[in-house]
Parts: structure tokens; sequence; C-alpha cells
């Protein structure tokens, strides 16, 4: 049930916070399906952690709950030939690019049907079937290699178009800067995406950041910016589809600060010791999932019985993942241990 009172404090105290709208050229089976995308991440993430305490998937894990709009609202209006760089807190942009949930799953439990054969966990998966460049447990590694994704099509005279990730602390790496000016310099083809959820591990980003607009860093080398409300779905596809058709028409990059609230530890131990945690009550209220599914009921787009039951479809996905990684799947030989190492075959031209 909707808080108002609670609502009507947020609208002061969040300065991202937009009304929800249904943009045009949005139906309803699109909405419908975006709806089933973030009901998929947030039964994944929220299946991971007792995995993880029971000793079956490796690795740290970082959940991406409550910041699912944001990969939605971008991602699915990719084609499937175009590319993402992602972050440590990846497994929701995965999802959105069309990924398959039972291969993610085996690699966290560290199988060799995983999509890095068990080598790579959480935090580097890719599948270059779909262009996903990889996710990388360095804090905003991945927007140079992004860049050189953009000029790669630029050279090859494609229409595909880059869009990368990084959060409130991967935006003050110096890579960032270098690579945004050189996307904004020869008008490559990609989209930068900062996820702001206001901590980086266990710092306030307010405390390390100067201009508290990340946004207006990319006003400073030319690039289009803006900042959307990261629980907003409507606003965020809204956003990116201007973003998306100015990269692939050539006009270069654009800029798309997504401001949200990490809900939770950085990690899954982690039990933000070092924040009130009572701040994050409100928002709950406005977190993307409850937030859609009260706007389609209250706009009469869907009934109750039908966002119900993509719920349901998400956990059996989600549970048969599970068995399919912990039942059918195979922990690797001691004999490849050494496989992988380097690339076989030829140089990709």
């Amino acid at each position: 049930m909707k808080n108002t009172n609670c609502i009507e404090e947020l609208k002061k105290e969040f300065d991202a916070y937009a009304e929800m709208y249904v943009p045009e050229g949005l139906d309803r089976e699109e909405q419908l399906r975006m709806y089933s995308i973030m009901w998929v991440m947030r039964k994944f993430e929220e299946a991971v952690k007792p995995l993880w305490m029971a000793n079956k998937v490796h690795g740290y894990y970082h959940p991406y709950i409550t910041e699912e709009a944001i990969a939605t609202g971008i991602i699915t209006q990719l084609k499937r030939s175009d590319y993402v760089g992602s972050t440590h807190r990846g497994h929701g942009h995965l999802i959105a690019k069309g990924g398959d949930i039972n291969k993610m799953m085996a690699e966290l439990f560290g199988k060799e049907e995983g999509y890095n054969k068990g080598r790579g966990g959480s935090m580097h998966i890719s599948d270059m079937s779909i262009g996903m460049l990889g996710a990388t447990g360095i804090v905003g590694a991945a927007t140079a290699p992004a860049v050189g994704s953009a000029l790669k099509s630029w050279i090859k005279g494609t229409d595909d178009v880059t869009v990368v990730f990084f959060g409130d602390g991967g935006a003050n790496a110096g890579s960032i800067s270098e690579a945004m000016n050189m996307a904004a310099a020869w008008k490559l083809p990609v989209v930068f995406v900062c996820e702001n959820n206001q901590w980086a591990i266990a710092t306030d980003f307010a405390r390390v950041t100067g201009e508290q607009d990340l946004y207006k860093r990319g006003i400073g080398f030319g690039i289009p910016s803006c900042r959307v409300d990261g629980y907003n779905i409507y606003q965020i596809w809204d956003t990116a589809k201007t973003a998306i058709a100015r990269a692939r028409a050539g006009e270069g990059p654009s800029f798309i600060e997504c401001k949200t609230m990490r809900m939770l530890g950085h990690h899954a131990t982690d039990d933000s010791w070092y924040r009130d945690m009572t701040v994050c009550d409100k928002y709950w209220e406005i977190e993307p999932i409850k937030r859609m599914g009260e706007f389609l009921v209250e706009n009469k787009i869907a009934t109750p019985e039908e966002l119900e039951a993509i719920e349901a479809e998400a956990i059996k996905q989600v549970e048969a993942s599970i068995d399919y990684a912990d039942t059918q799947c195979h922990e690797p030989s001691l004999d490849t241990f050494y496989d992988y190492i380097y690339a076989d075959g030829e140089v990709i031209k």
C-alpha cells in the first residue's frame, strides 16, 4: 500500500524525484516485459545471498537490488549487436541484455557450464554473442574499453551503440574523464551512464565529490547530459531513447546520471555499520518494482493478478537456474587449470 505522506517527504528530500508518465512509443507489451525483467533481476539477487552464505556461490557478490530500473530502462532498447560495458554490480546489466540466467548462476557456482567456465565469477561475466563486453572488479575500468568499442563501430561504419555503466565512486576515476573527452572530440556512439547510488563502499560520495551534480561533468566536455530519477523506469526509458538515437545517428555521446540510493550493504557481508540505514526506510516506498507496479494498476495498464503472475514466473525461472547450477553442472577439472589464459585461434579483426 502506498504511503502518501512518505512520498511527499521524499519529493522534498530526493532532488531527482520525477513523476511517472508513459512516454510516447512505449506500449503495454513492452511495459510488462520491462516489469518482468526487473522481477527476474530482483529474484536472482535475492536468491544469491543465501547461496553465498551456504558456500555454494563463491567470490564477492554485490546486489543490484532497487537499481533494476536503470539497466532495464536503458539496455532493453539496445539491439543484440550493440555493446554494454558493466561493473562489479552487473548481474542486472546482463539480464537486461538478454543473458542466460542459467549460465550466470552456473558461473557464480564456479561451474564449467558458466559464462566464463566458472573462472570469472560474479564480477567478470561476459557474453560477446550479445555484446556484453564484460563486468570488471576494477572501479570505473569499463569506460575506456567501452569508448574503444564505440570507436570500432565508428571505424567500421556500423550504427552499433555502446552503453557503459559506472558508479559515483567510479566517476572520480581519471580514465573516465579521458574517455569522455575522446568520445566527445570524435563524436563516438557511446552513452555514459552513472548509477549514482551515493555510496562507494563505505564512502559517502558527498564527502569526496566537489560538484555533486555528476551529470555536469559531461557538460564540461560538451556532451549533452542530464540527471534522472533512478527509481522511475519511465523517465529513464524516455531519456535513454533520445541518447541512444543520438549515438546511432552519429551525433555523438550522451551522459545520463541516474540518481538512486544503495539500499543494502556494498557486498554480501557488509552490514553498513558506517551509515544510518534508517535513511533508506522511506526510499523503499519508491523502489522501482513497487513503484512501477502501482503505476500499472492505477492507470489500468495491468491488473494485480497479471503482476502477481509475472512475479511468480520470475521466481520459477530463478529456481530453475539454481537447480541447473547445483545439480546439472560440473566442477572444472584440475586438468584444465591452465586453460583459457591465452586466446586460441586467429586474432579478431
